[in-house]
């Protein structure tokens, strides 16, 4: 069997002192040098990234200019995805929230004709370039951030219209459903494909985690009636913070 790497071994270590409450939430972890000490004489980038690790699973905090601490318990979101959660009117994120007895409320900045990078287009149907309204999202339960999400619309659609800023006007937070049916436009279906991933540093900063922690991506794209993809996203939960759960009809 091939033998543990000497920081897994270490994380386990300091995983089974908090689980036997020789720390508890909030108690301040001691030294690396210690630690290594303790650890069996290990050295400390062992012992630096053991509690990388557990800071990206949610069991340690590091404090900049304080040191590294025993995080506080944070329930896990069950967060659903389901035909039903498009069918309730107005912000499904804020619905999803409701449902788990939390408040569940959002900040958005939004750049309109936007050119279209590559990507982006191939999933919306138009060309490289064409002009869209990207609005970039950080979602919070109860005024901590659980996830992140960037939208993008074809302008083709929207421009000219009431509903053209996802986050303006008289319609605005209604979700792109809702939005969509003011300009005529029904949809039917939505597209999602999750993948696991590791936070970016700017994700990181946002949602308060380690740079690297394991999170799933959710690559959402929305289609109307006709076939036409009506907007799409790229939305980021944290592992630590939420469990995705598919929800799926059967008839």
């Amino acid at each position: 069997m091939r033998e543990q790497p000497p920081y897994l071994r270490a994380a386990d270590l300091l995983r089974q002192r908090i689980a036997n409450e020789e720390w508890v939430p909030g108690d301040r972890l001691p030294s690396r040098a210690q630690l290594a000490e303790e650890c069996g004489g290990v050295g400390e980038n062992v012992i630096r990234r053991a509690q990388e690790l557990l800071i990206s699973q949610g069991v340690l905090e590091g404090r900049a200019g304080s040191g590294t601490f025993v995080a506080e318990p944070r329930q896990r979101l069950r967060m659903v995805r389901s035909q039903s959660r498009e069918q309730r009117g107005g912000s499904p994120f804020a619905a999803d929230m409701s449902a788990l007895a939390k408040r569940g409320t959002w900040e958005s900045s939004t750049e309109a004709k936007l050119p279209a990078p590559a990507d982006i287009a191939a999933r919306l149907g138009i060309s490289e370039g064409d002009l869209c309204v990207r609005t970039s999202y950080e979602f919070l339960a109860d005024g901590k951030p659980v996830q992140l999400s960037t939208s993008w619309e074809p302008y083709g659609i929207t421009g000219g219209t009431l509903v053209v800023l996802p986050e303006g006007g008289p319609h605005a937070g209604k979700g792109v459903v809702d939005r969509m049916a003011e300009i005529g436009i029904t949809v039917t279906r939505a597209v999602e494909q999750p993948e696991p991933g590791h936070a970016t540093a700017e994700e990181a900063t946002l949602l308060g985690v380690q740079r690297g922690a394991l999170v799933t991506r959710i690559q959402r794209t929305y289609y109307s009636d006709d076939g036409r993809p009506v907007e799409t996203a790229d939305i980021v939960v944290p592992a630590a913070f939420g469990v995705i759960v598919y929800e799926v009809p059967v008839s």
